[in-house]
């Protein structure tokens, strides 16, 4: 199968490194009463703030995405109904994606957080005028290990975002939209997920916080990133779940997101593989640009004929309409596919 769409190699050799620190509290209260001759202790027991998954609404939302797919493809046999707090397909989650320290790479970065939150919010409401039926939320989609270009002083291709960078993305998303859904993207380049995912432990355990993986960027092969075009299997994918499904038990999380990227057939392998968990929830996302019609095709060769769980949709302001008369595909256009993208990213 020949790749429809081609994705711009988003690399940078350096950046500035810079440091901040915080500390979290947990607080913790007894009730007590007393009377002459006894003292009686009540301990509070925090009320989980998650709501259960209904289960009827589930499914047949699940059945709404299929768009009258007859092919039995959609919705997935395999489906699994997820634990308290899943956030697809109840709602549509539209994203800003991007990195702080280089514009080129999406709106958020590019924008002022103000304007930027403006824009996002004005995408929202055009998605939730098109679509009465599922709810289309915020987020922000943050490149938190890029690769790079140049090998680095550990020959692996990749700049790691300092701490601080990651705290000011948590913090946009808390200060304008009351701790909105964050996304953290991993490039591995020549590292794996098994050595960068756990740098990034401690923000994956915060409840408003998910993850996405870009296979165009694992170099299994050694190449240098931008130079061909990487691939992740479904032992990658799974490795990926199963450490999100860890940190959902062990902290009492709700049911985290998982962001794959694709474009072309050979980026990610052995999709039948994938194994789905009520504490995950899947996103293959179309990651590719160019004129609707070979965005259609890629969406119907890599994602719709290979269906996993959820199905994403990326749209590029600029090099979407480089050449008329392309254009921006919009709502209406996008959720003629089948199945429906609940995941809709912008850079």
């Amino acid at each position: 199968m020949k790749n429809f769409l081609i994705v711009p190699h988003l690399v940078f050799a350096a950046y500035i490194f810079s440091s901040c620190s915080g500390a979290d509290s947990k607080t913790s209260g007894q009730m007590g009463g007393s009377d002459s001759t006894k003292t009686e202790t009540i301990t509070e027991v925090k009320e989980n703030p998650f709501k259960p998954v209904d289960s009827a609404k589930y499914f047949q939302l699940q059945k709404y995405i299929a768009n009258g797919d007859t092919t039995g493809k959609w919705p997935i046999k395999k489906d699994v109904l997820p634990i308290q707090g899943a956030i697809l397909p109840f709602n549509r989650i539209i994203a800003y994606y991007g990195n702080l320290y280089v514009k080129k790479m999406g709106p958020l970065g590019k924008y002022e957080p103000k304007e930027m939150w403006r824009k996002l919010d004005e995408e929202v409401a055009k998605w939730n005028k098109a679509d009465t039926v599922i709810k289309s939320i915020p987020a922000l989609h943050y490149i938190a290990t890029v690769a790079s270009g140049t090998p680095g002083k550990d020959g692996l291709y990749i700049n790691r975002m300092p701490d601080s960078q990651i705290d000011s993305v948590l913090k946009i998303a808390k200060m304008y939209h009351h701790d909105a859904i964050v996304f953290l993207d991993v490039q591995v380049a020549l590292s794996q997920l098994k050595n960068e995912l756990p740098r990034l432990e401690k923000y994956l355990k915060l409840p408003n916080v998910h993850l996405g993986i870009d296979p165009e960027f694992s170099m299994k092969t050694g190449a240098r990133p931008g130079t061909k075009i990487g691939v992740y299997d479904a032992a990658d994918i799974n490795y990926a779940a199963n450490f999100l499904v860890k940190l959902v038990k062990e902290n009492n999380l709700p049911c985290k997101v998982l962001v794959v990227h694709r474009f072309t057939q050979g980026m990610v392998t052995n999709y039948q593989n994938i194994k789905l968990h009520k504490e995950v929830q899947i996103v293959m996302h179309m990651d590719g640009f160019g004129p609707p019609d070979l965005k259609k095709g890629t969406y119907l060769h890599y994602l719709y004929r290979e269906p996993v769980q959820f199905v994403g949709f990326k749209l590029f302001y600029i090099n979407d309409i480089a050449q008329a008369p392309n254009h921006l595909m919009t709502p209406v256009e996008l959720l003629k596919l089948t199945p429906k993208p609940v995941y809709i990213q912008f850079q």
